[in-house]
């Protein structure tokens, strides 16, 4: 029940803050905020249970999705390949005929 308590405690303290800063002239809200509370210090043992946390929300894509996707991304890469050098060549081609209209003129 004090967890509880404690949390409800550093929930108000972040609205007073924050309503400080709103209250504050432009400029003056983050050292308006500073001074009224001072900063919590670092807790490592809590930093790392949040850590760990978060980490179990991650999914991973299976082996045989990790395949599909790189066949798939594999195959988009070998379309835009072909369709750069296409263009490339067309526009190659086009510049050096004009290029001789050019100079035979």
């Amino acid at each position: 029940m004090a967890k509880k308590t404690g949390n409800l405690s550093a929930m108000k303290q972040r609205a007073a803050r924050s309503a400080a800063a709103v209250a504050a002239p432009a400029g003056q809200g983050a050292a308006a905020a500073a001074a009224a509370t001072p900063k919590k210090p670092f807790n490592i043992v809590q930093f790392a249970k949040e850590v760990r946390a978060e980490g179990r929300k991650i999914t991973w894509t299976s082996r045989k999705e990790t395949w599909i996707t790189s066949v798939m991304v594999f195959i988009m890469v070998i379309i835009a390949a072909l369709f750069f050098f296409v263009v490339d060549t067309s526009l190659s081609f086009i510049v050096s005929q004009v290029l001789k209209l050019a100079n035979a003129g």
